[in-house]
């Protein structure tokens, strides 16, 4: 006995749509219909889709299905400015979406894959390894979610970061849809300029990413200055060291003319020190870029400390004065542990 597999439309573009709906009589134009009812009306039924004719949205729930999302947790700051869902699919894989609320925006924090497999040793995402990619869908999904929250409140998402967990660029394809995609009139119609991309520094994949033009801000997680210290807070140096990530990223701001930015997550004791200050100086100086640092959100199974207000002050003040461009990236969600990974890790682990 066979059973019927639906295909998907959530996660195509209009034209993809309009190719598969061909076959049920459907004019090419219902393409652009259907794509604008899933994602500028968030609509996840067929039958609501009311600009098209009943038998036809009949056929459509016959032959096609749409991915549905479901919330499996939530947390929110106390201040009220951070949100962070724990999001579901079919196969009841789970990632989690954090909303920030900014006095200039919205900015939405995606994950693109269900776990992570590059083992940085201050994240939480790596905890449990890589369960699987998601797919193009499945990362708008999230952000479509939250649009709904939003929209109660009678706002918007304005930017957008795939920061979440999960190497973005070890899902390239499905990645570059969802920018593309969310770019789209019929989808949020969002400026390739309002999203930020976040990659520990997988060079031929930057490469590619060069090669498609997209102005998007390109973010490196950098988080050491010399290859034997970053080597030992994450494996993926040992195959691209500094020197190649940094050239990589000098060919991504020349091609598309934007500043890259390097995260630097200050650990206690680790990374915070003068010495490494006056190296990353070195390293840094010159090039089109943006240095943040991220005091680190402590993860209990990886007994890693935050520094003292102090240190990250003098750290701060000596890149400044060795002429970085530098900002400490603002406390956020810090009492819903709104550090990657760390929801999820807790809520499956209490699921075991």
């Amino acid at each position: 006995m066979t059973t019927n597999v639906k295909t998907d439309l959530f996660g195509l573009f209009a034209p993809e749509i309009a190719e598969l709906i061909k076959p049920l009589g459907l004019q090419s134009y219902r393409g652009k219909q259907i794509a604008e009812w899933l994602y500028k009306h968030n609509i996840r039924q067929f039958a609501s889709m009311t600009n098209i004719a009943k038998d036809q949205r009949a056929s459509l729930d016959n032959s096609f299905t749409i991915t549905q999302v479901s919330l499996k947790a939530e947390q929110h700051s106390v201040d009220g400015k951070t949100s962070k869902f724990l999001l579901s699919f079919s196969d009841d894989m789970a990632v989690e979406t954090v909303l920030m609320r900014h006095t200039y925006g919205n900015s939405v924090c995606v994950s693109t894959q269900v776990g992570c497999a590059m083992g940085c040793t201050f994240c939480a995402s790596t905890l449990n390894g890589l369960v699987r990619n998601l797919t193009g869908g499945e990362i708008l999904a999230q952000i479509l979610y939250i649009t709904e929250v939003l929209q109660q409140q009678e706002q918007k998402v304005d930017s957008i970061v795939l920061m979440g967990s999960g190497e973005p660029l070890a899902n390239f394809d499905n990645v570059l849809r969802f920018i593309r995609l969310i770019h789209e009139d019929y989808c949020l119609n969002l400026s390739y300029r309002n999203i930020t991309l976040s990659t520990c520094g997988l060079v031929s994949e930057i490469d590619k990413l060069t090669g498609e033009k997209l102005p998007i801000t390109l973010s490196i997680s950098l988080h050491a200055p010399n290859n034997s210290l970053r080597s030992s807070l994450m494996p993926v140096n040992k195959r691209y060291p500094l020197e190649q990530v940094l050239a990589a990223s000098d060919r991504y701001a020349a091609a598309t003319g934007r500043r890259v930015t390097y995260e630097y997550t200050l650990i206690a004791g680790i990374n915070d020190q003068p010495s490494h200050a006056k190296e990353l100086i070195t390293l840094l100086r010159g090039r089109l870029a943006n240095i943040n640092l991220i005091p680190i959100n402590p993860v209990p199974e990886r007994g890693l400390l935050r520094p003292s207000v102090n240190d990250i002050i003098q750290f701060e003040q000596l890149l400044q004065r060795g002429r970085l461009n530098v900002t400490v990236r603002r406390e956020m969600g810090t009492d819903i542990s709104a550090a990657c990974g760390q929801l999820r890790h807790k809520v499956c682990r209490n699921d075991g």
